[in-house]
């Protein structure tokens, strides 16, 4: 099991009051400790990500405007987002963590890999980590599953694979909630039409609705689309003690989840990339959860959940697919 992080992910400070605060990664790295255990861990240091692989996704405009911005010292970009000096090489440093990951896994270092890198960013427009994982997977004609469970839907990786028929993105968020947008017609265009795969939950929505969604809809979207690798924003904010949403999930249920999803390709096709969270104790359960699983471990602090609302919006999304599948 190898896990990607680096010390530089500490040097992104958005601000004292700001939830994602660097404390985040260090329960995230207790809790894989925790979890797999030290013996079924690899750690490994990112390479940072070229100028030609960031640009798959971003402008060069885009670019510069965020390197300057960070080296002048940073800010407030949006009500929500904030640089400061240390960004710009953390987030280099995290969109490059997956392109090294992908690198082990080739050479057969481990059959799964955990990015746990500083800032997030599916919401970032072009994206980041996941964006230029999925991206440079494509590249060289791989076929993509990305599976997003992060409270927040992933309005920027959605926008930069809409219409690209080589990525199939699924993303499990809670609704109506930042950013408002991953509503059910959002379903892909062009040449990627009917691969965009939208779950918009409602507040309280528990473990057993996440696994009826995946054995309803996502696994039978990744029969027929095949992939060759999966990619999963692994959030964990949906846990039910997190301060800024309102699911209602527990760690045992991102175990199950992550075994479901994971088990749709082979060993060494799998990586899993850190996004929310900001209960530390919740975030650092979650994590270890997830990071056992993908090392093949079982770890759940909590049970799995149940009994929650959701499932009208698994059927809703199901007769979708089935509606776009006979070409409605």
């Amino acid at each position: 099991m190898l896990v990607e992080t680096h010390e530089a992910y500490l040097d992104h400070n958005p601000g004292r009051s700001h939830p994602e605060r660097p404390a985040r990664l260090q329960a995230v790295l207790a809790g894989a400790r925790e979890g797999a255990g030290a013996e079924a861990l690899e750690w490994a240091a990112p390479r940072a990500a070229t100028r030609q692989e960031l640009e798959r996704v971003h402008s060069s405009a885009y670019l510069d405007a965020i390197e300057e911005f960070s080296s002048s010292g940073g800010g407030r970009i949006d009500a929500d987002t904030a640089a400061s000096e240390g960004t710009w090489r953390a987030a280099v440093l995290a969109a490059g963590a997956g392109l090294d990951a992908i690198d082990r896994l080739d050479e057969g270092e481990a059959d799964a890999a955990f990015i746990a890198v500083r800032p997030p960013g599916h919401h970032a427009r072009p994206s980041r980590a996941v964006a230029v994982t999925a991206s440079a997977l494509t590249a060289r004609g791989e076929r993509v599953l990305i599976v997003d469970w992060d409270a927040h839907h992933g309005n920027g990786t959605q926008e930069i694979f809409y219409e690209d028929p080589g990525v199939a993105y699924v993303s499990m968020h809670e609704y109506p909630l930042y950013p408002g947008t991953g509503w059910l017609d959002e379903s892909g265009a062009g040449a990627g039409a009917g691969l965009t795969v939208n779950f918009p939950f409602p507040a309280g929505t528990t473990g057993d609705v996440y696994l009826a969604a995946f054995e309803e809809v996502v696994a039978p979207l990744a029969e027929a689309f095949e992939p060759t690798w999966i990619v999963a924003s692994a959030g964990f904010d949906g846990h039910r003690c997190d301060p800024l949403t309102g699911l209602g999930l527990s760690s045992g249920d991102f175990a199950d989840l992550a075994d479901r999803v994971m088990g749709l390709v082979p060993p060494g096709h799998r990586i899993a990339v850190l996004e929310g969270g900001y209960d530390l104790d919740a975030l650092a359960a979650s994590a270890g959860a997830c990071v056992a699983s993908l090392a093949g471990l079982r770890f759940r602090p909590e049970a799995a959940t149940s009994g929650g609302p959701g499932h009208s919006i698994v059927n809703s999304v199901r007769l979708i697919r089935e509606r776009l599948e006979d070409g409605g």
